[in-house]
């Protein structure tokens, strides 16, 4: 691999033990495989078919796991040149795309901003799982899922995952989303929240 570019593996599903590279970018925090392993054997019963969005990219560790193991799309967002094109070049390399059952959609944009825009779309098309892991430091989960609840890009039932510092609380949730799942691993917290099942009176 090239200098500056370092390697994980996808932990199980079609494309189990393949190695992918990630941009070693400030910041940039891959959910370690036993962490992913968790996550996608609750997401097991739901998982095939999903249409997936990867919110803070990065790696590419969920949005390709989350292929992997049987979602049909996934939406990959960074707002970084050089992880993009890894992630693109990821793509290529697991032939996630094109024609294929099982596609990599990458775009280079801020998270927030790709919301609003989504949502500007007629007829939204919400999506059935969300990956919500943005820098430590950035304090965008808030927002984040604030937006996913107004703009109602979460489908009605769909799971939403987030990764918090260990000792940090959630946010407050928006209406008639629910804890699903957590978990504590190191100095993560990972949580799979699920949203309501349909629209509450008064949502946006």
């Amino acid at each position: 691999m090239k200098r500056g570019v370092r390697q994980l593996r996808i932990v199980g599903g079609l494309w189990r033990g393949r190695r992918i590279g990630f941009q070693d970018e400030p910041g940039l925090r891959p959910t370690p495989d036993r962490v992913r392993e968790t996550l996608f054997n609750w997401l097991a019963p739901h998982i095939a078919g999903m249409r997936a969005l990867d919110l803070y990219a990065g790696s590419g560790a969920l949005g390709f796991e989350a292929l992997s193991r049987g979602a049909s799309e996934a939406v990959m967002i960074d707002n970084r040149a050089s992880v993009v094109q890894t992630l693109r070049d990821t793509a290529a390399t697991l032939n996630a795309g094109g024609d294929s059952d099982r596609r990599a959609h990458i775009e280079r944009a801020d998270a927030l901003s790709f919301l609003d825009r989504a949502a500007a779309q007629s007829p939204v098309a919400p999506f059935d799982l969300v990956f919500v892991d943005p820098p430590f430091d950035a304090n965008l989960v808030s927002p984040t899922i604030t937006r996913l609840h107004a703009r109602g890009l979460l489908a009605p039932g769909g799971f939403c995952y987030v990764e918090t510092p260990r000792q940090q609380p959630l946010p407050p949730l928006p209406p008639g989303w629910a804890v699903h799942r957590s978990g504590t691993a190191g100095e993560v917290g990972y949580h799979l929240l699920h949203g309501p099942p349909r629209n509450l009176p008064g949502d946006v």
